[in-house]
């Protein structure tokens, strides 16, 4: 049975230190296909991929929070809240 991350925050990770190793071989850690796709069907998606993590919303240039969490996808997005970067797990 696959481990259950706590709802992000707080953050968790351990024992994982990748994307990867935090899909646990059954959940998608990165969508590619969001970029340009409206904030709230890209969180809907993403959390109908990956029911362990929890999405957060930053600005298009903002900084990518430092902390490495398996619970956490982060959507940038620009004014028009679309997708600017492609979410990953992290």
């Amino acid at each position: 049975m696959p481990y259950a991350w706590p709802r992000y925050p707080p953050c968790a990770s351990d024992p994982c230190t990748s994307r990867e190793c935090c899909g646990q071989n059954r959940y998608n850690t990165i969508w590619p296909n969001l970029i340009g796709v409206h904030v709230d069907e890209a969180k809907e998606i993403i959390m109908n991929d990956n029911p362990l993590v929890n999405v957060v919303f930053l600005p298009q240039g903002g900084e990518a929070l430092e902390i490495f969490c398996c619970n956490r996808v982060c959507i940038f997005m620009d004014e028009n809240y679309l997708v600017r970067k492609v979410p990953v797990v992290g």
